[in-house]
């Protein structure tokens, strides 16, 4: 008889199971020392093993970052200018600076200065005190953000409250009537930033993750131009003629766009030059974990935490959130530092992008040749 033909039971049940060979456990022999964990890395590679606890900590920085911004929100230092007579200016202004958590950064000034730098922007309200009643009025500016302005006349309420007097609240530089809470700056800005870094990302699907050249990425960043160009004009119109929530001011929203959209395209791709395929979500962690909830959307920076009020003028979502609303109710006032912000990240990511394909080049062709080098 022939044995190597010749089926045991186990072998013909599992030949009528159709139970591969290879997987059935073996009568008499125990599992091999890390059978399952080798199985596990089979399925499961390092590189991705990696790249899924990298989504995870991003997930949980997601929840961390927005909750920690926006779940008790305190007004810290919002500016104030106080409009009284020389005789209680003073005593007005120390009672307000000296408010518990300082909610305020008051300073005196007459009236007609008080609504000029309302109406620039660079104050978020101004009391106009009367001595010779009982009640004061609270300017405030709802264009610069409806939770500042809200946080001002709670704040204030309180304090007149204290000292037995009231207070009228004026909103003397509204949004405009399309503008809900003001907010449609800080939407317009997400969607500018969103589809830079998705036009970097598609670039490094379609191409590679990380450019091969110099020259690769420098095509990479003349793409984003004109896509750059066309999203600041087609992000503005929908705002402005489309919708009606940001109307005027055309061309300004559009060159701010296009210098926010190339600017995350241009961050994006330098991120995947010095990191492959996790730059993107590098910029994840920049852009949308960090950026969003510190450009003061949702609350202004002055009612945020210290470590995201820090960050608002420093990362482009800020910056931009701030130039457009400065753009469209403040006439440009103080949007200069914001605009150098969004072009060093512009131009710092080209430069990242072109210079550090060319480094990464000569380090590699510097360890090819050191091999060879030696063995001659």
């Amino acid at each position: 008889m022939d044995t190597d033909h010749t089926e045991t039971p186990d072998a013909a049940t599992a030949a009528q199971s159709g139970e591969p060979d290879a997987d059935r456990p073996k009568k008499g022999k125990a599992p091999a020392p890390g059978g399952f964990r080798a199985r596990l890395r089979g399925a499961v590679p390092p590189r991705i093993a990696a790249m899924l606890v990298g989504a995870l900590l991003l997930q949980l920085g997601f929840v961390l970052s927005y909750v920690g911004a926006f779940h008790h929100p305190q007004p810290h230092r919002i500016p104030i200018a106080v409009a009284a007579p020389e005789r209680v200016a003073p005593g007005a202004v120390e009672k307000l600076n000296a408010l518990p958590d300082h909610p305020l950064k008051a300073t005196a000034t007459d009236e007609a200065t008080a609504r000029e730098r309302l109406s620039d922007g660079e104050i978020s309200g101004a009391l106009i005190v009367k001595p010779q009643g009982r009640t004061d009025t609270l300017l405030v500016a709802g264009a610069g953000g409806a939770s500042t302005a809200t946080a001002l006349e709670t704040v204030l309420e309180k304090a007149e409250k204290s000292q037995h007097r009231g207070v009228s609240v004026v909103d003397a530089h509204p949004a405009q009537a399309g503008d809900a809470r003001g907010l449609s700056s800080f939407y317009l800005v997400v969607g500018w930033t969103v589809g830079g870094y998705l036009l970097a990302a598609l670039l490094g699907v379609s191409l590679g993750a990380r450019p091969a050249t110099a020259r690769a990425a420098g095509r990479r960043l003349l793409a984003a131009v004109p896509y750059a160009v066309l999203s600041g004009l087609g992000g503005a119109a929908i705002v402005g003629p489309l919708l009606g929530a940001l109307n005027g001011h055309f061309l300004a929203l559009s060159a701010i766009g296009a210098l926010v959209v190339f600017g995350a395209a241009a961050v994006t791709i330098a991120f995947q030059v010095l990191f492959g395929v996790l730059g993107i979500g590098v910029t994840v962690l920049l852009f949308v974990v960090l950026g969003n909830p510190s450009a003061g959307g949702a609350y202004g920076p002055e009612l945020l935490p210290p470590f995201w009020r820090a960050l608002s003028p420093a990362l482009p979502n800020g910056a931009a959130t701030h130039a457009v609303r400065h753009v469209m109710y403040f006439s440009g006032h103080g949007i200069t530092a914001n605009l150098a912000v969004l072009a060093a990240y512009a131009l710092g990511g080209a430069l990242v992008a072109v210079l550090g394909v060319t480094l990464i080049r000569r380090r590699r062709a510097a360890g090819a040749e050191r091999p060879a080098a030696v063995s001659g």
